[in-house]
């Protein structure tokens, strides 16, 4: 199953019930999708599996970098936070 590498989005379960009150098990599907994304910190580009509502909020927050910065390390997966350690060390770097 397809999950989100930022948010840990997945599939859900849901009961689709009917008027009778009838209740049909169906699962939901998060809109994943592999997407570019450029680190202006460290001038690359990352490709990710990301949710589509994911995807709106990083372009909310203004920036990959912002954003991925901001996310506690338990959502993120071990890719994202390879990525999130390496923009730490360059602006630690950059700071020093």
């Amino acid at each position: 199953m397809p999950r989100c590498e930022l948010t840990q989005k997945g599939p859900v379960v849901k009961n689709l019930v009917s008027h009778s009150n009838i209740k049909t098990k169906s699962t939901a599907h998060p809109n994943i999708q592999s997407k570019f994304f450029m680190s202006e910190t460290l001038g690359e580009k990352f490709r990710l599996k990301v949710a589509m509502s994911t995807l709106r909020t990083v372009e909310h927050k203004g920036s990959f970098d912002s954003f991925i910065l901001k996310q506690e390390d338990e959502s993120l997966s071990k890719r994202a936070l390879k990525i999130k350690t390496r923009i730490r060390k360059k602006l630690r770097q950059s700071q020093a």
